[in-house]
């Protein structure tokens, strides 16, 4: 097939790869400008470099809203766009140019997580499983019928930089099969849109702890937020302290969310959870953490004393 390519990061990068692997004519790609978002800096393979060692032309573009961009789509004579990672929405002027339209590639099970850092969210909720999903694209994002769709288990250790490694390569071989399809005939499954969700970009907000929730969940979100993702994060006397590796207590403790309580093997227990106060559940064991000038330490080394609170604000309690 003649096609276009729009993506960015890991996930572009292996996508134009497939299609490159695949023998498929790639006319042009799209991709979008280095940036300095600190979800954009990591899982960075540039599309554009991989472009250029294989002599294809790549636009630049923060959008997809100029009169260039679309004469070059219309002048390539498309019988497809594959996208993956596009950040923006696709106009239907584009998605709709191609002989077969456009299919996207997104790593999650639509119509569930649609949108912006679906593994981050599946694991801080709990969800068995996660996967990548190839559907056509419409006019609504993340939102077209399902071409092919494949899942893979959720571990009780796993996170999420495991589910990262285990979806994405799973790009490439969806990529191929899914445009195999489109070629041969498929009949497209129409999403259920009663059970869509969809998720916005994540910020440091999004990574600060929050001691009410219960520590079960609290231990999901450290999970949830490993190296080399911004980590799961609270105060502690004015300063941010990052908490690396967590886990459920055994003892039940009672008090005050973010109270720093008492050793528990070679962890420190901080007290957690919505009914933290009848003393009936358990709190969270924080076993390692990283200071704000990057040290990282075992958590009875940092917690020499017990007493004080880790809080959601460097200017409350200290």
């Amino acid at each position: 097939m003649r096609v276009a390519m729009f993506g960015y990061q890991t996930w572009g990068h292996r996508t134009l790869q497939a299609l490159i692997d695949a023998g498929h004519e790639v006319a042009l790609v799209v991709t979008h400008p280095k940036s300095d978002h600190a979800y954009e800096r990591i899982w960075a393979d540039s599309v554009a470099d991989l472009a250029a060692e294989h002599g294809i032309r790549v636009l630049l573009r923060t959008r997809p809203d100029d009169a260039e961009l679309l004469a070059e789509l219309k002048a390539a004579d498309l019988d497809l766009i594959v996208a993956n990672n596009w950040r923006t929405w696709l106009p239907p002027e584009i998605f709709e140019l191609p002989r077969h339209g456009t299919l996207n590639i997104h790593d999650s099970l639509l119509p569930a997580y649609a949108g912006f850092s679906p593994l981050i969210w599946a694991m801080i909720n709990g969800e068995p499983e996660v996967g990548v999903t190839a559907h056509m694209m419409d006019g609504e994002l993340d939102a077209g019928d399902i071409v092919l769709q494949r899942a893979i288990p959720v571990g009780p250790a796993d996170t999420t930089t495991d589910l990262f490694h285990r979806t994405v390569d799973l790009i490439a071989p969806i990529t191929a099969e899914a445009i195999s399809m489109i070629e041969t005939g498929y009949t497209p499954v129409p999403q259920d849109r009663s059970k869509a969700s969809f998720f916005h970009k994540r910020a440091k907000r999004d990574s600060l702890i929050d001691w009410t929730l219960p520590p079960a969940d609290l231990e999901r979100f450290v999970r949830a937020l490993s190296d080399p993702y911004p980590n799961a994060f609270a105060y502690h006397r004015g300063e941010e302290l990052r908490i690396l590796k967590a886990s459920v207590s055994r003892g039940h403790y009672g008090g005050t969310p973010g109270r720093i309580f008492i050793r528990e093997g070679d962890g420190v227990v901080i007290v957690a959870g919505p009914e933290a106060r009848r003393g009936q559940s358990p709190g969270l064991l924080v076993e390692r953490v990283r200071t704000a000038d990057g040290t990282e330490l075992p958590a009875h080394e940092y917690f020499k004393t017990m007493g004080g609170y880790l809080c959601s604000d460097a200017k409350r309690l200290r």
